[in-house]
């Protein structure tokens, strides 16, 4: 900013703020931000609506209850609807200043969501967002929030967007389809080294043997590679390195990575046999750990994405489950046992010698499984079996019917936020 005083003043809807030049300069909002590299009046008034040289104080028209809520964002990092005000307006005054619907706390982005998916919008249009043409065709074709970026900032986003975002572009569905691929290789690998006809081509003669294992592990070192790349970049390129060493999806692709490297180094330390002790053993069981590639398939597909955010969000209702099977089991494993073998009248079941024995004939009877090879003899065991069923029909259907309304929901808000980038992808395509 090379004209007015060193104190500059923002009326917000006849609300001011004063800040100095260099709160402006790194201010969070873009469009303030914007402010301190204008040169002239002219550059100045194509982000507000007017401007006081003498005052030094930029006029926006907008709502000032509303600039409230962002500034209590800006100062605490938690951004939440104002109270009373319409979603879809306060969102638009979102979209004005430079900020996106993640920003939003959780609540009051699932408020958005459903408020969206109602009236059937995927994403607001630049006339109802009040953004300038030079502001909406950006060069890079860019969010607003993005532009407030610097050249190496840019790029770091979105090589995070690509590896993060599988639908945020082209590129990432490219790197998505390529992921899904190896993770597939990987997985047919697998299961095909446990198959009888793997261990008979084992017994061939030394050459073929030889030729088999080879090629199994050059697309074993192939996948792991891949998967080891794509996880150190995606460490690279994260906003908060804690953050993301805490996410479960990343834990897993340490846990489906490391037994690769653990084999190796066991086998270069002169381990190499499958049945050497506890050693033999550790490695069947890294090895076998290599299934939890499968979760990857979260980051790219919206079912599993659907079910995850799904138990995240009903872990309440998870627990309760539990609690009511495990009360139910307590009861009816000691009343089977009392009656099938514990009363002693001549016809003792040994299926039920012992609590944890009926125990079992229990959980298989309330999930309605009965797979038969535990069954009651006693006229009482038999009626305790039919309230057993019964019972346990009701004490589930109980907790999943919120769990079920839970998986809609959450179902609807993936799918929106998928066609928003659907929709922004298409634009990208289309430039």
């Amino acid at each position: 900013m090379k004209f007015g005083k060193s104190i500059c003043v923002l009326n917000v809807g006849g609300t001011r703020y004063a800040f100095t030049r260099e709160v402006i300069r790194d201010f969070p909002l873009r469009r303030v931000s914007r402010l301190h590299a204008c040169a002239t009046e002219k550059e100045v008034l194509e982000l507000c609506d007017d401007y006081d040289r003498d005052r030094n104080e930029f006029f926006f028209d907008r709502h000032a209850q509303a600039f409230l809520f962002i500034m209590l964002y800006v100062r605490s990092g938690k951004l939440r609807f104002v109270p009373g005000v319409c979603e879809l307006s306060f969102y638009t005054e979102m979209l004005y200043w430079g900020l996106e619907s993640e920003h939003l706390d959780s609540c009051c982005q699932k408020r958005l969501d459903d408020r969206m998916s109602e009236i059937g919008l995927d994403s607001l249009s630049e006339g109802d967002v009040g953004v300038s043409g030079d502001e909406s065709h950006s060069p890079d074709g860019a969010s607003v929030q993005r532009m407030a970026l610097t050249g190496r900032a840019k790029w770091l986003e979105k090589m995070r967007k690509a590896f993060e975002e599988p639908n945020s572009s082209l590129g990432a569905q490219l790197l998505a389809s390529v992921s899904v691929i190896f993770v597939i290789v990987s997985m047919i690998m697998l299961c095909a080294s446990t198959l009888p006809d793997w261990d008979t081509a084992k017994r061939n003669t030394v050459e073929e043997h030889r030729s088999i294992q080879d090629k199994h592990k050059i697309i074993e070192a192939v996948c792991i590679g891949w998967f080891t790349a794509e996880c150190i970049v995606r460490f690279l390129v994260a906003r908060d390195k804690w953050d993301f060493l805490r996410r479960p999806l990343n834990i897993i692709d340490v846990i489906a990575i490391t037994p690769y490297y653990v084999t190796m180094a066991m086998a270069r330390a002169g381990m190499p046999g499958a049945g050497l002790g506890v050693a033999g053993v550790i490695l069947r069981v890294l090895r076998m750990m290599r299934v939890f590639w499968l979760m990857k398939l979260a980051r790219h597909f919206l079912g599993l994405q659907t079910l995850g955010l799904t138990l995240t969000r009903c872990y309440r209702e998870m627990v309760m489950l539990m609690v009511f099977v495990f009360v139910a089991m307590a009861i009816y494993s000691a009343l089977a046992q009392l009656l099938e073998h514990g009363l002693d009248l001549g016809t003792q079941n040994q299926d039920y010698a012992s609590i944890p024995a009926a125990a079992w004939w229990v959980i298989i009877s309330m999930t309605t499984v009965g797979y038969g090879d535990v069954y009651p003899v006693t006229v009482g065991g038999r009626v305790l079996g039919g309230m057993c069923v019964v019972s346990g029909i009701v004490l589930l259907a109980l907790p999943i019917t919120f769990i079920y309304h839970s998986f809609v929901q959450c179902y609807h808000e993936l799918k929106l936020r998928s066609a928003r980038y659907a929709r922004s992808l298409s634009a990208e395509i289309l430039q």
